[in-house]
């Protein structure tokens, strides 16, 4: 066989520059349809075991799953920047585990939201679910929901931090990176905890603390991250 010949099997072979973004596309939409499925088969199971009433508009169950979904939905964003636009193994390994866990638990909340018939996003004030005289979680001590000055949830990213994010390359990437995503793991803290503590789904509780195990770990490597590159947390 010529060169020339060989050469053209090469090309031949390759894939098509546009099959990568298709490939990605193909794999989110998977992993949030799985999480659906598997979001409304423990739900079912959960009602029909437990005989318990549908979660109503405004209850903890509703709106753990659709604040937590607007909340993940920010860092599957920035993750998936990070893994596309870093150099480093390390951080590329954990944006991917970020973005696939979190995509699948967002399908998973959708899923409940579906079989719920309640919309995906909340209409009213941001965590005015774990609104009460109780002071719990992200409350502050007059009971209303402790969100940011901004309007944002705790821990998210303003649109100008995420436009610095995007501006960024190399080591001052991978930096921003992880004290953003470190803040945002620790703002969505509180509303995992209210919700394993007082959410009437046991499937609810059990993917709360999921997050709990899961996010705590992950916020533990990312300051030890942060610490080897010389960095510290955001203030």
């Amino acid at each position: 066989m010529t060169a020339s010949a060989e050469h053209d099997l090469v090309v031949e072979a390759r894939p098509p520059a546009w099959s990568r973004p298709v490939v990605i596309g193909a794999a989110i939409i998977a992993v949030l349809l799985l999480g659906a499925a598997l979001g409304m088969f423990l739900t079912q199971r959960a009602l029909s075991g437990d005989d318990q009433a549908v979660p109503a508009a405004g209850s903890i169950d509703v709106g753990f799953a659709q604040d937590m979904s607007t909340h993940h939905t920010q860092a599957v964003t920035m993750a998936n920047w990070e893994r596309d636009h870093t150099t480093d193994p390390e951080l590329k390994q954990l944006a991917f585990d970020i973005e696939s866990t979190q995509l699948e638990q967002i399908g998973r909340m959708k899923g409940w939201l579906m079989l719920w018939s309640q919309p995906e996003q909340s209409t009213g004030a941001p965590m005015a679910w774990m609104a009460g005289p109780t002071g719990h979680g992200g409350m502050n001590m007059g009971g209303s929901p402790a969100a940011a000055g901004n309007g944002l949830m705790p821990g998210m990213a303003t649109d100008a931090e995420l436009a610095k994010l995007r501006s960024l390359s190399g080591k001052e990437l991978d930096v921003y990176f992880l004290q953003l995503m470190l803040r945002h793991h620790q703002g969505g803290t509180d509303m995992a905890q209210y919700a394993h503590d007082h959410a009437a789904q046991p499937a609810v509780r059990t993917l709360a603390q999921s997050m709990l195990i899961s996010q705590g770990a992950e916020m533990d490597q990312m300051k030890l991250m942060l610490a080897a590159r010389g960095a510290q947390p955001l203030p």
